[in-house]
């Protein structure tokens, strides 16, 4: 039976010895200094996390905001409005760019990745509306330069601040434009619906345009790029057939009733593979 006794009595004495008997121990030590190193980059990466969902809320406001420009006579109060969100987005960028001062982006990346593309889809879509053409990623890094005071983050660069600049990666850029052609195959639905026959002419052409750069990216882009060109496809197919409907079918059906028959194509679409 004391034979039995001595291996406990023994791994007990180790742990003591190696715990609280030895608080000094310089292996204690560094593995303190990691637990430390640990635990900050934990609450780093909780708190982008917060501020990416966000992010992600108010783009998406701003999105659902934008798709009301078909059903007004005059669009500019609302992309005013519009632009006063992606204003307010920015500022939490800006706080993301505070969080990821001095740090390595990439061991973060995955923490912010879907506000950030969320926030290319919302600006990409605000600038199509304005201007017809898609926006590139230098004009939407440009507008995420910050200046760091005392009092917080500001886009004017006040006396004494220090520049902090955000980049959005390539992939988060693709990612997010490839989530807009879903938003311009509902502008083109909805612009039917108000009688607007020249807007799905202009989507079809555009996502085409869209559709042929990715194509040429083809499968050298990120994993997640390709994952969503279907996606795209599918966006693009909605759109050529509503274009396709108008031109051979537009003097038999009347305006108001364009929208329903293009839903109903629509659901019979969905399940189908290879737009």
């Amino acid at each position: 039976m004391s034979g039995e006794g001595c291996p406990r009595k023994n791994a007990d004495a180790l742990q003591d010895r190696d715990g609280s008997g030895n608080p000094s121990s310089p292996v204690i030590a560094v593995f303190k200094v990691f637990q430390q190193e640990l635990d900050t980059k934990h609450d780093k990466y909780e708190r982008l996390v917060k501020i990416s969902r966000d992010v992600t809320i108010e783009s998406k406001r701003t999105i659902f905001l934008l798709h009301r420009v078909t059903s007004v006579p005059d669009a500019e109060d609302i992309l005013n409005e519009a632009e006063t969100k992606l204003d307010a987005v920015r500022q939490k960028i800006g706080q993301i760019a505070e969080e990821l001062r001095g740090e390595d982006i990439f061991q973060f990346h995955r923490a912010f990745t879907p506000g950030i593309q969320e926030y290319v889809e919302a600006v990409s879509f605000l600038h199509y509306i304005r201007h017809r053409s898609l926006i590139s990623l230098e004009e939407i890094n440009a507008r995420l330069v910050f200046m760091r005071t005392e009092k917080g983050l500001a886009e004017a660069q006040p006396a004494g601040s220090q520049v902090l600049t955000f980049q959005v990666t390539p992939s988060d850029y693709l990612l997010g434009v490839a989530d807009l052609t879903g938003e311009l195959m509902r502008m083109c639905i909805s612009s039917v619906g108000n009688g607007d026959i020249d807007t799905p002419f202009q989507l079809s052409q555009f996502l085409r345009q869209i559709h042929d750069g990715f194509s040429y990216i083809g499968n050298t882009g990120p994993y997640e790029v390709s994952k969503k060109l279907h996606t795209l496809r599918q966006s693009l197919g909605k759109v050529e057939d509503a274009c396709y409907t108008l031109r051979v079918r537009g003097s038999e059906i009347p305006k108001h009733m364009l929208a329903d028959v293009f839903s109903s194509r629509t659901a019979l679409m969905d399940p189908e593979e290879g737009f």
